[in-house]
């Protein structure tokens, strides 16, 4: 026993009511999808590295800490995909998509990321998301929050979660933005944390990201983003805003929600729960209007999202009930194939039905009433139907059962 093989850490098996929720979260993803016009797209799950580290950022904790490189037998360096949205916008480019917009995708799957495993938090985990890629309306961002409320919805646990939104500008409001961010942490140099001292040479947007308590002091006192915003700027952010009122989806504003990476403009949300223990974000996404040319392709504008379904799943009150079965059991054994033709009669007619493998019709009788099943059809000379809940049965022909089980 000792030897048994164990699961690698920070990886689990979907099984059971886990299995329930995770394959719940997604259905109703992909259904809500469908309804705002969003076709479902799947790239690979290993990814040439550049599709990585040109688009999250070279210096970023993702690319330098946590994601799984590797070289391949070839000599090429390949990683499995920390998210989602380089690899649909890698697709778009080489696809030659970037001339038939504008371009609606759904996408769900596992992503890969080398992180401390805790509650909610694996290091192969799953997403679903959605990007817009095409329109640069502020519409757009509307949708696309829109949807994933609506998903929200779906799932029960709209009540459990709080939109936040921000602004991050434009290309003239994050250079003024920038260049405040300096002056202003260049008086604190001294006191800001190593990684901290890095980034604000190379990107100060992303101390306002740090989780160091010394820094997390002197970014409460930093220049806010609205001070520095355009009057355009200004402008797409109200138009925003009033979309999503008009979508009854309700928000606050939270100035704090920064991206570091200088693809990002305009808007950023959050939707984030306390019912996970500390407020913990769900679903996030923002406005990326320089990353496909930064992959090599055209200016083109996106926005998207991207959920954990972990996260998902934990707030999801129950899992949702499997379809009850229908026993299927054959009275004998000369009448197992007269028992077999009914059983596929029934699956036929989308009926969830089974059938015991093995042992005389008594044992199986006993083996569907403990496994949950509402009705037993015993199949002999002739068809009987029993409510195993309450123990009545009467005489049914097979081409009437489907009726009588659907209704």
């Amino acid at each position: 026993m000792a030897n048994i093989l164990q699961p690698v850490r920070g990886t689990r098996d979907l099984i059971g009511d886990d299995a329930a929720r995770h394959f719940h979260v997604v259905e109703t993803a992909r259904r809500i999808a469908a309804l705002y016009g969003f076709a479902e797209w799947q790239t690979p799950i290993f990814e040439d590295t550049k599709v990585f580290s040109r688009t999250l950022g070279e210096t970023s904790d993702v690319v330098t800490k946590e994601m799984y490189t590797f070289e391949d037998r070839g000599g090429e360096s390949v990683t499995l995909r920390p998210e989602g949205t380089a690899g649909v916008c890698r697709a778009l480019i080489t696809n030659g998509l970037t001339q038939t917009l504008p371009q609606k995708v759904f996408y769900t799957g596992p992503m890969f990321r080398y992180e401390r495993p805790q509650k909610g938090r694996y290091r192969q985990f799953h997403q679903i998301g959605i990007e817009l890629i095409g329109p640069a309306t502020p519409l757009a961002d509307a949708e696309i929050i829109a949807a994933g409320w609506r998903i929200l919805n779906a799932l029960g646990i709209a009540e459990a979660v709080e939109l936040q939104v921000n602004t991050l500008g434009d290309a003239a409001s994050r250079a003024a933005y920038r260049e405040a961010l300096v002056n202003y942490f260049s008086r604190y140099a001294g006191d800001l944390s190593e990684d901290s001292k890095l980034r604000l040479a190379k990107n100060p947007l992303r101390i306002l990201d740090s989780k160091d308590e010394g820094d997390r002091k002197l970014v409460a006192d930093a220049p806010r983003m609205q001070a520095c915003l355009t009057a355009e700027a200004q402008g797409f952010f109200a138009s925003l805003q009033e979309y999503l009122a008009t979508f009854g989806v309700p928000f606050i504003h939270n100035p704090h929600i920064v991206r570091g990476l200088d693809y990002y403009n305009h808007t950023a949300f959050e939707f984030v729960t306390h019912a996970l223990g500390a407020q913990g974000t769900v679903l996030a996404g923002g406005r990326y209007d320089g990353l496909v040319e930064q992959m090599g392709g055209p200016c083109v504008p996106g926005v998207g999202w991207a959920a954990g379904i972990e996260r998902l799943a934990m707030l999801i009150a129950a899992p949702p009930a499997a379809p009850v079965p229908v026993a299927v059991i054959p009275m004998a054994e000369d009448y197992e194939a007269r028992a077999l033709a009914v059983l596929t009669l029934l699956r036929a007619r989308n009926i969830a039905a089974e059938i015991g493998y093995a042992g005389n019709a008594k044992k199986r009788l006993e083996r569907a009433n403990k496994s949950g099943a509402g009705f037993a059809v015993l199949v002999g000379e002739e068809i009987r139907l029993k409510n195993l809940a309450s123990g009545e049965q009467h005489d049914v022909t097979a081409e009437a059962l489907p009726g009588i089980l659907s209704a």
